[in-house]
């Protein structure tokens, strides 16, 4: 025999000894096709056998069937919006152009600090119709003393008198008139004619928002015409998120209830709060209620005009039911895997049984209707996995 033909005839023996001992290396432990000559036994229909090592490397979790609360909660959507309470939205009283700008967005302010200068012909009239008024009343009570003076001495008729009494009157009344316009327009003062404004701010806090900029033209609120709001000054520490409640679930909500709420813009964050209030009457259309959620803002990430999900902690029963994580959607069946006992080789055997769940609960567990029972070891994680191996 040649060296090739010695070469040939040892590769071959070598491989029969190979190949055999990968074929149980193979083996899954669900339902693929044995070894020739295994002696392992093979489970029946919808059953899958694990060893406790294939569980932990498929990282399968077992959880006995218990009761838990359901339905203990009402999710609605909602959106951020101010605490009024806290929250002060700044109109120009007069019409004018913007002179300059004090205070920028972010800006913390006292009450009474100055937001804006105005230029504003309505505060030159202010101040010459409170001079004028003054000037009047300053004559009117002259010539009532001349008036009184000459009745006392009979030298003056009762008539002039009492028509002296009467324009001083009406001149007190004009002069009180015109004293409340210049308080309304900023303190006009008599003594100097000026048409500047100073806007300022109506409470403490900080400035949100600012819409207007130097050199606007801007409507006063008593003009007549549509005012718009030059700044918006609060606090966002707290605020109040709005909701809608259908009417089934109405009678469940209650004032002071416990709220969680989740932000679009924060997905893994939950602030909490409580419902303050809840409106007394529906939505005739949507039949639905309004209700009203105070939340804590301490480091200022909720802003009015989010969307945000509310959960409302209501009174719900406590059911045996099943985590979300282990249903199995077949077709349009439920199923679960169930731990079964053990096999005759010592694995681990798990049965898919077709359930019935009330599926009409927003929480993380469903209230079971047939299929299991508490104490039942259910796959609560991996079943999918398992499902393809059947």
């Amino acid at each position: 025999m040649g060296l090739a033909s010695a070469q040939r005839v040892v590769s071959r023996a070598f491989a029969l000894v190979v190949v055999p001992l990968a074929i149980p290396a193979a083996i899954s432990g669900c339902r693929s096709a044995p070894a020739a000559g295994s002696a392992l036994p093979q489970p029946p229909q919808d059953e899958v056998w694990l060893t406790p090592r294939q569980l932990q490397d498929a990282k399968v979790q077992i959880e006995p069937v218990a009761l838990h609360a359901v339905g203990n909660e009402i999710v609605a959507s909602g959106k951020v919006a101010f605490d009024d309470r806290h929250v002060a939205h700044v109109f120009s009283p007069v019409t004018g152009r913007i002179r300059s700008i004090v205070a920028d967005p972010g800006t913390r302010v006292k009450k009474g600090t100055p937001l804006a200068t105005i230029e504003s012909p309505d505060v030159g009239n202010a101040s010459a119709d409170l001079g004028k008024a003054n000037a009047d009343l300053v004559a009117a009570d002259h010539d009532l003393r001349r008036q009184k003076e000459l009745f006392d001495a009979h030298a003056g008729s009762e008539r002039d008198y009492e028509s002296a009494q009467d324009n001083h009157g009406k001149a007190k009344a004009e002069m009180e008139r015109s004293r409340q316009k210049a308080r309304l327009f900023g303190g006009a003062s008599a003594e100097t004619v000026t048409q500047g404004f100073t806007l300022r701010a109506p409470i403490d806090g900080e400035v949100i928002a600012r819409n207007v900029n130097p050199g606007a033209e801007v409507q006063g609120q008593y003009g007549g015409g549509t005012a718009v709001e030059l700044f918006t000054i609060g606090e966002l520490d707290q605020v109040w998120v709005f909701a809608d409640v259908f009417e089934t679930d109405l009678a469940r909500v209650h004032q002071g209830a416990t709220v969680t709420l989740k932000a679009i813009a924060y997905p893994d964050q939950i602030f909490t709060g409580q419902v303050d209030w809840i409106a007394g009457a529906l939505d005739p259309i949507a039949r639905t209620a309004r209700i009203r959620c105070s939340i804590p803002n301490p480091h200022r990430e909720l802003k009015p005009e989010m969307y945000a999900t509310v959960s409302i902690a209501v009174a719900g029963p406590t059911v045996a039911a099943l985590p979300r994580t282990a249903i199995l959607r077949i077709a349009d069946q439920t199923a679960v895997f169930v731990e079964n006992g053990s096999a005759p080789d010592g694995r681990l055997k798990f049965v898919r049984r077709i359930v019935a769940l009330n599926d009409d609960q927003g929480t993380d567990y469903l209230p079971i209707v047939h299929g299991v029972s508490p104490g039942d070891r259910i796959v609560t994680a991996g079943a999918a996995l398992l499902s393809g191996m059947l």
